[in-house]
């Protein structure tokens, strides 16, 4: 989507408000101190690559097998006796069915099977990691009255991953159609390891226990279930187009100068590469490398100012990212209009969709199409309004350059709880059959980090968490155990003894199960 057609589909173009880059107002330079060009190449760094260093490492980015990651990083995972072993990359547990509504006289009985049948590699060869998971609830109305509530089904996952991890559900055997529901980012943030208290990296959950304090009050799935942020903000924006450079010069860089009052005006970008602040004196610089056909830098490259507007500004070319060798022949249009942070937010999770997702995160179209675009936008905003410059409380550090890229990428990836309501009936004295299966990944240490615990596969089980409903009995069983070593568990399987199933004590809130395959001969 260029920046023409974003503005002609908002209904925004005054062809009189089109400025011409080619004909820059007066050239300012203003100097920058040491430790503030220090900070801006922080800003460059972190903001436009999205480092590792400065990511929260690759926790939760747990798509890989064990031994195909390439993270680098060591670490030693923790055996925590009953409770399994702390894994680098968690997958979070599986949970119980929930209802949105009390239900006395409605008990539930479940059976949650881990079918452990091994897939295959592109070229046929086989691959023993996952499991897919049937968790059958059978429902039961004791009253003679029908009860009707909202089954609801909590799964651990990100918008990312959703092709893959989102349950199917059946009602007494019939596929049911479903409503889908996302919980905001379940993470924190952290340091980068120098233990300064800044926030530049992510922090996702860990374990169960983790879970358990996001969701045991119950305030989580209420705001899922509500309305998300509205962002009716009046914002001026500014979106850069027909962006020119000399040939030869693959690297040639627009940038945008300009002094605002901080106090008075929040700066937000979309599509640029770089930046540089001096934050005495209110001077900012935002450059971009000019599309040359070949880069992926052909989406909408704007900013959004929130306040008082910039005023002034001089357009000026570099030969590179550097913005330090000018460049003759660099040129764009730019177009100021005047809308909210609503409308400039709806059309850039569009933009996002249709061409960043597929090669920031390898998304096939099928697995881009499997995101709802709602719930995207939705978790842009609230990551935007909890997290980023518009945060009630500090602005964390990762968000505080106003990169709008950044948020969007994030809300794609970032761990989160969602929910499938299913609005079921139960008659008078009768039972119903509730089945999801889901694909399930395992957590994991990665391959290169020296642990011991690298080809371990760890599944978790949560029996009670967010739920209301009455379970009179929850059974477990495995399937398909040919393939796979059970290292550690506290189900009480025996696969040596052909004990495959276990019944859960309704006491007991949490089971573990860590299992190795078997190398192929």
């Amino acid at each position: 989507m260029n920046g023409e057609r974003l503005f002609r589909v908002l209904g925004l173009v005054d062809e009189d408000l089109i400025e011409e880059a080619a004909s820059p107002a007066p050239r300012r330079r203003r100097a920058i101190g040491r430790a503030a060009a220090a900070a801006a190449c922080a800003v460059l760094v972190c903001g436009a690559g999205l480092a590792w260093l400065v990511t929260g490492g690759f926790r939760g980015y747990g798509s890989s097998a064990p031994g195909e990651s390439g993270s680098g990083i060591a670490h030693e995972s923790e055996p925590l006796g009953s409770e399994g072993t702390a894994f680098m990359s968690y997958a979070g547990p599986v949970f119980p069915l929930a209802t949105t509504e009390e239900a006395p006289g409605l008990t539930a009985e479940r059976t949650i099977t881990w079918d452990f049948a091994p897939g295959a590699y592109e070229d046929g060869s086989s691959r023993q990691w996952g499991a897919e998971v049937t968790d059958r609830y059978i429902l039961t109305n004791s009253t003679d009255s029908d009860i009707t509530v909202t089954a609801l089904y909590p799964f651990a996952g990100s918008f990312r991953e959703l092709a893959s991890q989102l349950p199917t559900v059946t009602v007494d055997g019939a596929a049911a159609a479903s409503i889908l529901y996302a919980g905001a980012y379940a993470g924190g943030f952290r340091d980068a390891g120098l233990e300064d208290g800044s926030t530049w990296n992510l922090e996702y959950l860990d374990s169960w226990t983790d879970y358990r304090a996001l969701l045991e009050d119950g305030s989580y799935l209420e705001r899922a279930l509500g309305n998300g942020p509205s962002l009716d903000i009046p914002v001026t924006v500014y979106e850069f187009t027909d962006s020119q450079a000399p040939a030869g010069h693959d690297a040639a860089t627009q940038a945008i100068t300009f002094t605002i009052d901080q106090e008075k005006a929040t700066v937000l970008t979309y599509g640029f590469n770089g930046s540089s602040w001096d934050t005495e004196t209110g001077w900012r610089q935002y450059s971009y490398f000019v599309p040359n056909g070949q880069r992926r830098d052909t989406d909408p490259k704007l900013l959004a100012v929130l306040g008082e507007d910039i005023g002034t500004y001089t357009l000026d070319g570099y030969e590179n990212g550097a913005c330090e060798a000018e460049l003759d022949g660099v040129s764009c249009t730019v177009t100021r209009r005047e809308t909210t942070l609503d409308v400039v937010l709806d059309l850039l999770c569009r933009a996002y969709l249709e061409t960043q997702a597929d090669w920031q995160w390898g998304m096939t179209g099928e697995e881009t199409a499997a995101v709802p675009y709602a719930l995207f936008r939705r978790a842009a905003a609230e990551l935007l309004v909890q997290y980023g410059v518009l945060a009630e409380s500090d602005t964390v550090d990762r968000y505080a350059n106003g990169r709008l890229d950044d948020i969007l990428s994030e809300a794609m990836s970032q761990q989160r709880v969602l929910y499938l309501a299913v609005p079921v009936t139960i008659p008078a004295g009768n039972t119903l059959e509730l089945t999801y299966a889901l694909w399930k990944e395992p957590s994991f240490d990665y391959g290169c980090s020296g642990s011991e615990n690298v080809g371990l596969q760890g599944y978790d089980l949560v029996t009670r968490l967010g739920s209301t409903l009455d379970f009179t009995a929850q059974t477990a069983a495995l399937v398909h155990t040919e393939a796979i070593e059970l290292v550690r568990d506290n189900f009480g399987f025996d696969l040596a003894s052909g004990v495959t199933e276990a019944k859960l004590d309704p006491e007991a809130e949490h089971y573990y199960l860590e299992i190795r395959p078997i190398a192929s001969d």
